[in-house]
């Protein structure tokens, strides 16, 4: 038999972005956390490791799926392998402005923040109909990156470098300080015997049903319970059952501004105020013996 020659197979190329796209580009993600992973599949994107092993694309976007205190740090290390002027880097930090990436002042830099929770690797379908917070050192980038979230599915909003903050702060709010008050409630089942399981379960259609009505009617008019009806007797008797007053107190107070906003009667609005500010100073008094 004649022997045949084998023919080596090429090397399998970065995944390219969608050829429906207007402007292909190569598209790398570095990092392998939850959002990495999760980015590198929805986009199709070539996945690498951040440390050991990082190889620097010569072109297209890089995105560095890594913790807000590694970004500064990372910069600098590419900007010493003199990565090529075609190359744009893009942090996915939602905190960070672009000065984290000034140590590549000669490459197009950027920032896409999905406004997502991604406590585990999800699915493409995690960033459709989210926001994705976007900014860059060149409108052309900018673009680029706006028509990378819309091909996601998702809603591209600019936020600059002098409102990022107080975006992630908003972002703090609305996830993970919802995560540390469900957290309270599942505490307060147990001291009355129930098990986090139980207490959980029970409490998620409730909280599924306020994000609904948030939903469906905002956060002023979808407030419910007694600080929206002005029941100060009922927030007396809260006060004294809670284990930490003075957090259902914090809590109240922004309520209580809410439900005037909602229509609440001053009188009512006013006696509540005064179940919720009643005996703080002995409270207080009491905290420092």
């Amino acid at each position: 038999m004649r022997s045949r020659a084998l023919r080596p197979r090429p090397a399998r190329p970065q995944a390219e972005f969608p050829s429906h796209s207007k402007t292909p580009e190569l598209l790398t993600v570095a990092g392998r956390g939850n959002l990495g992973r999760s980015l590198a599949r929805a986009l199709h994107a070539h996945l690498v490791p951040a440390r050991t092993g990082f190889r620097l694309p010569r072109r297209g976007l890089l995105f560095l799926a890594i913790p807000d205190a590694a970004v500064s740090g990372m910069a600098t290390r590419i900007a010493r392998m003199e990565p090529p002027a075609e190359l744009a880097v893009v942090h996915l930090s939602g905190a960070l402005g672009l000065g984290a990436l000034g140590a590549l002042e000669g490459n197009p830099r950027g920032s896409f923040h999905p406004l997502q929770s991604f406590s585990s690797p999800r699915g493409p379908e995690a960033f459709r109909r989210i926001t994705i917070a976007v900014d860059a050192t060149s409108p052309a980038l900018r673009r680029q990156l706006s028509a990378l979230a819309r091909k996601l599915g998702a809603r591209p909003r600019h936020v600059d470098d002098s409102r990022r903050v107080l975006y992630h702060a908003a972002a703090v709010y609305a996830s993970n300080y919802v995560n540390v008050v469900i957290a309270e409630a599942v505490a307060m089942f147990g001291r009355i015997g129930w098990s986090e399981g139980e207490a959980t379960r029970a409490l998620m259609p409730l909280v599924e049903g306020a994000v609904e009505n948030i939903r469906k009617r905002g956060p002023v008019q979808a407030l419910t319970g007694p600080v929206r009806r002005g029941d100060a007797e009922t927030v007396a008797r809260h006060l004294e059952a809670v284990e930490d007053p003075n957090l259902y107190r914090m809590l109240g107070l922004v309520a209580l501004e809410i439900a005037k906003k909602a229509g609440l009667d001053p009188a009512a609005a006013e006696r509540t105020k005064r179940a919720l500010t009643r005996d703080v100073a002995a409270t207080r008094r009491r905290g420092r013996r």
